[in-house]
């Protein structure tokens, strides 16, 4: 089969891809090992945030921010290396263009925003975000996908895209160094044949749909990898887009950069057995290790580094944790990061979007108390270690020292955030409060141990491996680099397969909503390239 452009993956970056080369006339055949309900890969069941930069939302909420400013913050954080050139410039290029680019190109397609534009990543040690710049979408990625999808099934040049579901993707085809296609077949069990094209995009994600590949490339400071790791990626996502890169000549960089959660849990609706559903941890809640003892000496409080939670929690015995709060702080603080459980957002459900944010979301506490086996109750504290114990196999908490523990905690919030010594977490919270976009989803002064907010909940929570910050090395049109800087003739590389642009543009650390949005920012910086409209 010939084509114009064979695209490699069809998550976020290949539908966007598709869609920029299918307006340019060109014939395209995009390749993806997955079936139709899963087409736009990951971005499908995200939450649907993207990073943008003096947006008409941050503008209409009197947010100051400016390409300068959102650069600083982003090096800041990055922690670049001194030969992350190309990292830097994708930074650079994404800060400048992402309002027009992204936004720009999203608006006319339907796609909105909830109005409070969401602060996170705000930094710790190194400032991160220093205004709030997540934009979710209304819908969540799921609806992002499902527009990309509509367009590309209604576009004038629909006849001249060609879907190769349920094909996986075998290693690239090559004349001398110039990339001519790849070799595909139909799972399970197809025979090999080969597609052949002038370009070839890769576009099939990092690394973290496979724990085990994840683990070889564990980021060597953080010292051995948890002996359990959950996905929340697809198990397609396993670095083999990078292995045939590299056997083309791909310089690949970065793979020990991921960027992980340390409030993981197993996927009630799992797909394999280390599926696993990002939780965002509730800010009253305390932070445990597999002990029962609260991690310190700084506590961990969500918002502000991401990163800082899971080196903390790979240091603590077992290298998972517990968070141990009440039905209260439940309901209105414990969300999930994503689609699947978001209903009235992903519905686009206004009236119980509103209700949930004001009263809380009861329907998922409930579906994770009775469905997540990370999730115990009870009437009390001594009775809760136990349960805890019954679930771990072994009789790690101890009852007394766990009441210790939140009985410390509970005199902390009783003395407030102005208390001369105050507890760093209360104060913390305190500081999340003054921003309106959080105040509806934190508590002020809310004890654990309170008998009007029981049963008293555990939440045992594992590090679970998301995304990956390196990749194939690419120039600023997208087009994929040697070990001697030179582009492979014939060969993009877009979305995650970059590390999101460059082999790296995030550096050590993501300031969030950057994922979807240089899926997109890549994608179309390639396809310009590929079209002559660069």
């Amino acid at each position: 089969m010939q084509t114009d452009v064979i695209i490699i993956g069809g998550g976020l970056a290949g539908l966007t891809a598709a869609l920029e080369l299918l307006d340019q006339g060109l014939r395209v055949i995009l390749v993806d090992r997955n079936g139709p309900d899963r087409l736009g890969g990951l971005a499908r069941w995200a939450m649907g945030g993207i990073f943008y930069v003096d947006s008409p939302f941050q503008r209409r909420a009197k947010i100051q921010d400016s390409p300068e400013r959102a650069l600083r913050d982003w090096e800041s954080y990055a922690e670049f290396e001194p030969g992350d050139i190309l990292p830097r410039q994708w930074a650079e290029q994404y800060v400048h263009r992402c309002t027009a680019e992204v936004y720009g190109w999203l608006k006319p397609r339907g796609i909105r925003y909830i109005p409070s534009v969401q602060w996170v990543e705000r930094g710790l040690d190194r400032p991160g975000n220093s205004v709030p710049r997540f934009h979710v979408v209304w819908g969540t990625g799921w609806a992002l996908v499902e527009t990309l999808i509509r367009d590309l099934n209604r576009h004038p040049h629909r006849d001249h895209l060609t879907l190769l579901l349920n094909h996986q993707a075998l290693h690239l085809t090559r004349d001398g160094a110039r990339v001519t296609g790849v070799q595909v077949r139909k799972l399970p069990e197809g025979e090999p044949f080969d597609l052949t094209a002038p370009v070839t995009i890769a576009a099939a994600g990092g690394i973290t749909g496979d724990v085990n590949v994840v683990r070889q490339h564990w980021y060597p400071t953080w010292g051995p990898p948890p002996e359990h790791l959950l996905s929340g990626s697809h198990l397609s996502a396993n670095g083999e887009i990078h292995r045939m890169a590299a056997h083309a000549g791909a310089r690949v960089t970065h793979l020990h950069k991921q960027w992980n959660y340390a409030a993981g849990v197993h996927h009630p609706d799992a797909d394999h057995p280390e599926h696993g559903l990002s939780l965002l941890p509730s800010r009253s809640a305390l932070w445990v290790n597999a002990h029962g003892e609260r991690i310190g000496p700084r506590p961990l409080v969500s918002g502000y580094d991401t990163r800082f939670l899971v080196e903390q929690v790979c240091r603590q015995p077992g290298q998972y944790s517990w968070q141990i709060l009440n039905l209260k702080i439940a309901r209105k603080e414990l969300a999930v990061s994503g689609s699947k459980y978001n209903d009235a957002l992903r519905e686009q459900r206004l009236l119980p979007f509103v209700r949930n944010l004001i009263l809380g979301n009861d329907d998922l506490v409930q579906t994770l108390i009775h469905r997540c086996p990370d999730v115990v109750t009870a009437p009390d504290l001594d009775e809760l270690a136990r349960r805890m114990n019954v679930l771990t196999g072994q009789p790690h908490v101890d009852p007394a020292r766990l009441r210790q523990e939140v009985a410390a905690f509970d005199q902390q919030v009783l003395r407030g955030p102005e208390h001369p010594d105050a507890d760093e977490q209360v104060r913390r919270i305190a500081d999340l409060r003054t921003y309106a976009g959080d105040r509806l989803r934190i508590l002020q002064s809310q004890l654990i141990d309170d008998p009007a907010a029981r049963p008293l909940m555990a939440i045992r929570e594992f590090v679970l491996v998301r995304k990956t910050l390196g990749g194939i090395q690419t120039d600023l049109r997208s087009r994929a680099l040697n070990d001697a800087g030179e582009p492979i003739p014939g060969l993009y590389a877009i979305g995650e397969s970059a590390g999101f642009g460059g082999g790296g543009i995030h550096g050590l650390r993501a300031l969030e909503g950057t994922f979807l949005g240089n899926c997109i920012f890549t994608a179309r910086a390639a396809a310009r390239d590929i079209s002559g409209k660069s």
